[in-house]
C-alpha cells in the first residue's frame, strides 16, 4: 500500500529549542540512565507543530 502525506507549507522552517542530549536522542543515541531524553525531545517537537499549525491537542497528526 503506497500512501503519501501532504503537508501544507511543508517546506517552511520553524525553530525548536532542544538540548544537545535531546538532539542526540533523536539521532538515535541511547541514554541508558535517562530514557526521558528522547521523549522530552519528541514532546517539544509535537508541541511546536501544534502551536505552529494551531492543531487541537487531542487530534492525532496524520
Amino acid at each position: 500500500m503506497n500512501t503519501s502525506v501532504r503537508i501544507p507549507q511543508g517546506d517552511d522552517t520553524m525553530k525548536v529549542e532542544l538540548t544537545v542530549k535531546e538532539i542526540m536522542a533523536l539521532a538515535g543515541v541511547k541514554f541508558n540512565n535517562n530514557h526521558n531524553v528522547g521523549a522530552s525531545a519528541k514532546k517539544k517537537l509535537q508541541e511546536a507543530i501544534e502551536v505552529h499549525y494551531h492543531i487541537e491537542e487531542n487530534r492525532p497528526l496524520n
